[in-house]
């Protein structure tokens, strides 16, 4: 055979370069869907490690918010509600807008309706079946010794236990409708969304507590109970004489 030409030598090189590119880029095929295999593998294996990271997390506060809800268990009512009712406003330095209190109808008309927990509840209860046919200042009035005595420690430390002490035995008790053996219908829904915006004004401690002068006791002008004699007046509203119990000493 002759000896190859040039335009031979230069088909053979470039058959040559060709098969090189080939193989790279069969190299380059098989090195990238090796790393997209391992990259979907890496993907998988993150995905399977956070789900069993997100079930310990939820099984763990799981277990948390059980032993917070038996601790709460064993806390007394009275206490549990000292804990989560606001103090007056101005025991929280609130500063009150001027006039922001108006003892009015017009006032709470403009009010959303109220609603409210337990302490609310029994607040409400009690204006609406001692006071509710009294002017708005003396519901509010009404409601201030309801709240002097929970402030005091002669008295139970929540407004439920402050309305329904004593409750057992007929008419023994500090709130009438409560012992006097007649079922509580609230048949005036008028009336009851009233009450409940006053209840819901002091629980809050929006309204400041001094129309009454730190009263914790009230009567209608049409009885004359025996602690009258003994206790100061401090303010006549409406129907209702308030008074203050004297506070005890150790002299006394």
């Amino acid at each position: 055979m002759g000896r190859p030409n040039r335009i031979d030598r230069l088909g053979s090189q470039r058959l040559r370069g060709a098969n090189h590119v080939t193989l790279w880029m069969r190299q380059m095929r098989f090195t990238f869907g090796t790393m997209t295999k391992a990259a979907a593998t890496a993907l998988l294996l993150t995905a399977a490690g956070t789900a069993h990271a997100d079930e310990v997390i939820a099984s763990r506060l799981s277990a948390l918010l059980g032993q917070e809800r038996q601790s709460l268990s064993v806390v007394p009512d009275a206490r549990m509600a000292a804990l989560t009712t606001l103090p007056p406003a101005a025991d929280r330095d609130v500063q009150l807008a001027p006039n922001q209190i108006s003892y009015d109808r017009s006032f709470l008309a403009a009010l959303p309706v109220a609603h409210g927990g337990a302490q609310w509840q029994c607040l409400a209860e009690a204006l609406y079946f001692e006071a509710r046919g009294e002017t708005v200042e003396g519901l509010f009035a009404v409601g201030e010794v309801i709240l002097n005595r929970v402030s005091s420690a002669s008295y139970p430390g929540s407004v439920c236990g402050v309305i329904n002490q004593g409750t057992g035995r007929k008419y023994a008790c500090q709130f009438t409708y409560t012992c006097d053996g007649k079922e509580e219908r609230i048949s005036e829904q008028g009336a009851w969304a009233r009450v409940g915006k006053v209840a819901k004004l002091l629980i809050d401690g929006t309204a400041p507590r001094d129309l009454t002068d730190g009263a914790t006791h009230y009567h209608t002008k049409a009885v004359s109970p025996s602690w009258a004699k003994r206790f100061p007046r401090t303010a006549t509203i409406g129907s209702h004489y308030f008074y203050r119990q004297p506070t005890r000493t150790a002299s006394n």
